[in-house]
């Protein structure tokens, strides 16, 4: 009997205050507070209805003993439901009601949920912010950015430099690192003729870095809204390579014009900050730009991330990367580049890149960091 009243509360709370022949909540066991929950989706998804229902928008009539505002509102889906609901309703709000005070108000702003849903919105409505919350939201984006990082990091040093150096010792003391002729050659004057065993008294292990000649990698990153998530992933992943040893990396991003932002490689939130969202596309003119930072060919790969929609002209966007190609630079085109790796892009152009030599695909963060690993290695 319980289960039945909890699905009819649920069923209540679906309909919502305002449905015909409207029935009250039960007591069903579970603790849950209803009315506060009903309250909390009302003030959001009443939005939905017009002002002729003679339903307010902005919720600010009723019988409430105390009006929800957004901070409250933040305060209370916190105490009421779980973090991925907590998750869908702040989308929820940002995308599909436009509740842009959570974020031009700091003290909202730094209620929500830190997550990449969360930073893909502060980079569209960054234009909307002002000041300290301004600050609060760079605040944000650098945590998310490092929490992202830290995540992707191991991985691509795992890739990058995985293969065992035979030329130095580490302190990863692990036995597929062991340096056993090493081991032995050091250790021989410790050798124990009376009961003709060896005594190691230091054991040796191989260094997972290798020695590696510079490669220079361009990053050129179309910053249409489009490519949202590649971007996000782009900057972090510029920073993750601008650490490595072998590794001289440049990042440039472009719409209708291009940005050098390579003197900030190494800081993703200057990256993500600096990126405008929209506008055309120009491929061609940063490809001619990434051309121009090409010193060794056949030590450079430039590893374009785009749709491939070209508002230039595909005759110019092929000729440029042609140049690159037949420079004897590695060009690879990634037309998604995110943890879900599934893109939409200009498919005959695609074709035709790879045709020219270029390496097309869309690619996670891990399997573009094998891919270069087994350039550089």
């Amino acid at each position: 009997m319980g289960e039945n009243i909890a699905q009819l509360n649920k069923w209540r709370l679906i309909l919502g205050k305002n449905a015909e022949n409207q029935m009250g909540f039960s007591q069903d066991g579970t603790g849950l507070n209803y009315m506060d929950m009903e309250d909390v989706l009302d003030f959001l998804y009443s939005r939905e209805q017009s002002e002729e229902q003679g339903i307010r928008q902005d919720r600010r009539g009723g019988k409430e003993a105390s009006q929800l505002t957004v901070t409250t509102w933040l305060q209370k889906i916190r105490t009421l439901f779980p973090k991925q609901t907590r998750e869908v309703l702040e989308r929820h709000a940002l995308d599909r009601y436009q509740m842009t005070e959570l974020l031009t108000d700091k003290e909202v702003l730094e209620r929500l949920e830190p997550n990449q849903a969360l930073l893909k919105t502060i980079l569209e409505l960054k234009h909307l912010m002002k000041g300290d919350v301004l600050e609060a939201a760079r605040r944000i984006v650098r945590q998310i950015a490092d929490e992202l990082t830290k995540k992707l990091e191991q991985d691509m040093r795992r890739s990058l430099l995985g293969r065992l150096d035979k030329l130095s010792s580490s302190p990863v003391k692990c036995a597929r690192n062991l340096d056993i002729k090493k081991t032995i050659a050091r250790n021989l004057k410790n050798y124990d003729r009376e009961n003709r065993r060896l005594l190691l008294k230091q054991v040796y292990f191989h260094s997972r870095i290798k020695r590696y000649h510079k490669w220079r990698i361009v990053i050129c990153v179309d910053e249409s809204g489009s490519m949202l998530d590649s971007v996000i992933h782009s900057a972090v992943m510029a920073g993750i390579f601008a650490r490595l040893p072998m590794m001289d990396t440049k990042l440039v991003i472009f719409d209708t014009s291009v940005v050098d932002l390579s003197g900030y490689v190494d800081d993703p939130v200057e990256t993500l900050m600096s990126i405008q969202l929209g506008g055309g596309t120009n491929i061609a003119g940063a490809l001619k730009y990434c051309e121009g930072l090409i010193e060794t060919p056949h030590r450079t790969m430039v590893v374009l991330i785009s749709d491939l929609y070209e508002g230039g002209g595909y005759q110019n966007l092929y000729a440029a990367a042609r140049n690159i190609i037949e420079s004897g630079a590695k060009l690879i085109a990634l037309t998604a580049l995110d943890m879900e790796a599934n893109p939409n892009y200009d498919r005959a152009a695609g074709a035709k890149l790879a045709s020219m030599g270029a390496h097309v695909a869309a690619m996670t963060p891990e399997q573009l960091g094998d891919w270069i690993g087994k350039i550089v290695g």
